[in-house]
């Protein structure tokens, strides 16, 4: 099993975030994570800062995604080589037409936050996401609940936990594990499509959407 958090924002790309990368490291190694994922809001790492920070770290696989500011919601994105095409304020249909030109994996961040019409964008676009992001620490019981009987009715797609950490406290408090073993954004792509993975929480952390079974 693999254990990654794999939605996260740091000081380096999101503003609205505390985290310094190198205090991400040292805390995901403390909650024995096996890798996390950043995912900058519509910013990716540059291969040259992602490598550089990799090296801090021989226990942690360290990768970066994207969180995309789309005009419907909030989309993670992993596997883009860069966001040329993907501007904050994006159409999700276009979004959606880049993520299947790169073979990427996209999950929902925090369905139906905020009065997100998100039974709407289903309806309109249909079980498209690889994934929903069922538990987070911007995912409040009701929210879960709504997220739950939809996977229930389109069992099409999966369920992933993470923790959208922009505290250091935050991160890891929810995490996906996974099946395979994963050891690059390649792998972590085909891992999230294959669906084989469950949403889990650390009890050792304060858990916002409740615990996971």
């Amino acid at each position: 099993m693999t254990k990654i958090d794999h939605h996260l924002h740091t000081t380096r790309y999101s503003p609205d975030s505390s985290i310094d990368p190198y205090e991400l490291l040292e805390r995901a190694v403390e909650l024995r994570l096996d890798a996390v994922v950043i995912t900058e809001h519509d910013a990716l790492w540059p291969a040259d800062e992602l490598a550089e920070l990799q090296s801090r770290s021989e226990r942690l696989l360290v990768l970066s995604g994207v969180e995309v500011s789309a005009r419907e919601g909030h989309f993670l994105v992993y596997g883009l080589p860069d966001l040329e095409a993907v501007q904050p304020g994006i159409h999700l249909r276009e979004l959606l037409n880049v993520v299947d030109t790169h073979q990427a994996a996209i999950v929902a961040a925090h369905p139906f936050r905020w009065g997100q019409e998100f039974r709407q964008i289903v309806k309109d676009h249909g079980p498209v996401f690889d994934a929903l992001e069922l538990v987070s620490n911007n995912v409040m019981p009701d929210t879960r609940q709504e997220t739950t009987s939809l996977l229930q009715e389109l069992p099409g797609m999966a369920a992933t936990g993470s923790s959208d950490g922009h505290q250091l406290h935050a991160i890891g408090c929810y995490y996906t594990e996974f099946e395979a073993e994963i050891r690059s954004m390649a792998d972590f792509v085909r891992a999230v499509k294959s669906r084989r993975y469950r949403p889990r929480h650390h009890p050792s952390c304060v858990n916002v959407s409740g615990p996971v079974d």
